[in-house]
């Protein structure tokens, strides 16, 4: 990618608010659960589990599903590689409203 290109080192999975609200809570919070996600990012159960779905295949999160008394409890945490990706992700960002200004 040339110097130059205001957008190089932006990833098109972060695009999403969503997937970004959700990679922005995993790198501050050790594991997460869905209900609790779901709440913090305001949508549907459906939406979550979708764009959720889409962090899990690219790497960026892992899916532990557990219980917690008799009720099923799955929990969220960012990878090494989704960590790498959101924190390349934030610095390209910076660098592109940085180039703007």
């Amino acid at each position: 990618m040339a110097a130059n290109n205001p957008i190089a080192g932006l990833n098109k999975i972060f695009d999403n608010r969503i997937r970004l609200g959700v990679m922005s809570i995993l790198m501050v919070n050790e594991e997460i659960n869905f209900n609790d996600l779901k709440q913090m990012l305001e949508v549907t159960d459906g939406n979550l589990a979708t764009h959720l779905q889409t962090l899990e295949e690219s790497g960026f999160i892992k899916v532990q599903k557990g219980f917690v008394g008799r009720k099923t409890n799955t929990t969220y945490s960012v990878t090494k590689a989704g960590q790498k990706a959101f924190n390349d992700h934030i610095t390209g960002l910076e660098k592109m409203i940085r180039g703007i200004k």
